[in-house]
């Protein structure tokens, strides 16, 4: 694997602007890429992850950023099984609420959001800007693109939608002001983005990556919005899972304030180092010992940490995952193919290293009730 030699360095506070970040913790040699790949082991990339926290407000966010080529090289966001279905449909459905007719999603690739919209209100317009779009659909207008301060649209818009995007800008203020450049006062903005609180307060691993950079929780989102000319109309929760807003643009910026979140969120930071650290060095007992077959569930961000806290992987057989676009091929930064959980059909009992946050039991039910009673979960 070669190491990336250039990063995009991120020193300031997004939030104050202040080059005074604290380090938090380094996750050394991690992949640069979250999903899966043809090509060669020695091509993948790796780099430091490097995290830092702001002593003046608690933001944790990366030091150093993967060039945006780099990082989403391929889609790998599939949002498969029920629990992402569930998310779309609710979040249509709130959006749905407010009726917009001329709707820009940023992001989007799947266009599933649209589409579920579309069958709802067919007289709607719609159009999806995304750098790397898989969607073919008449109805629908996909332009290839970063959204970004050089983007340029021509088209009508009274609403802009984005779902699980504003974790991955760079610059949460300046992609808000952004969005807010493109529409009108009284327009809308709809978005669901990670309950990141309740997500790394449970331990999750895709709660913070290269691709999350900052911890926005609802708490800086609502001070970001009001920062940004926006005012929140409507929120709404799903499971633990995301938080909805609607907002519409008063464009009147708010003073920017938030209270200092820096020992709670330094707490949180460091209680999730520990217990991976912890249940690391667990996982390579069992796997020591273990006299069955031992596999690891997902190839995604999920595994990749388990492996860059040091989880032993020689004695696993492969990663398995339920994305048929996935299977066959390689799990990024690691020399495990991505396999089916249908192989386990009928082989008796195997050992499944299971570590996937809120989609665990969904993914636990189908193995056992679906493809094989007597697998064990770690």
């Amino acid at each position: 694997m070669k190491r990336l030699k250039n990063y995009m360095n991120r020193p300031e506070s997004i939030l104050t602007g202040k080059k005074n970040l604290e380090h938090l913790y380094t996750l050394k040699d991690f992949p640069v890429y979250m999903g899966c790949t043809t090509q060669d082991q020695s091509e993948d990339i790796i780099a430091d992850m490097v995290w830092g926290i702001c002593p003046e407000t608690g933001m944790i966010q990366l030091e150093k950023l993967i060039p945006l080529e780099i990082l989403y090289q391929g889609q790998h966001n599939e949002g498969v099984g029920k629990i992402w279905a569930e998310h779309y449909e609710s979040f249509v459905k709130f959006i749905e609420l407010y009726s917009p007719k001329y709707v820009l999603e940023i992001g989007g690739a799947h266009g599933i959001i649209a589409k579920e919209y579309l069958s709802r209100m067919p007289e709607a317009q719609w159009t999806i800007v995304e750098p790397n779009p898989t969607l073919q659909d008449d109805r629908i207008r996909v332009i290839q693109d970063w959204f970004n301060e050089d983007f340029k649209y021509d088209g009508r818009v009274d609403a802009i939608v984005h779902s699980h995007v504003l974790e991955h800008s760079y610059n949460p203020k300046s992609f808000l002001e952004v969005i807010g450049s493109f529409l009108k006062v009284r327009d809308m903005q709809f978005f669901s983005f990670p309950n990141m609180v309740e997500q790394l307060t449970r331990k999750y691993t895709n709660c913070l990556n290269f691709e999350h950079t900052a911890f926005i929780s609802e708490y800086f989102a609502d001070s970001l919005i009001k920062a940004t000319g926006f005012e929140i109309v409507d929120k709404s929760y799903f499971k633990d899972h995301s938080i909805f807003y609607a907002t519409r643009k008063i464009g009147e910026s708010q003073a920017f304030r938030v209270e200092n979140k820096y020992e709670e969120y330094k707490k949180l930071f460091t209680d999730f180092v520990s217990y991976h650290e912890n249940m690391v060095r667990d996982l390579n007992k069992k796997i020591k010992t273990a006299k069955d077959p031992v596999y690891l569930f997902g190839a995604h961000i999920f595994s990749q940490y388990l492996i860059g806290f040091g989880l032993k992987s020689d004695k696993i057989i492969s990663v398995l995952d339920n994305s048929p676009t996935k299977q066959g091929k390689r799990l990024y930064g690691t020399n495990l193919l991505v396999e089916s959980p249908k192989i386990l059909k009928g082989e008796g009992p195997i050992n499944v290293i299971l570590k996937a946050g809120i989609y665990d039991e969904e993914i636990k039910k189908d193995i056992l009730e679906n493809i094989n009673p007597e697998v064990i979960f770690w």
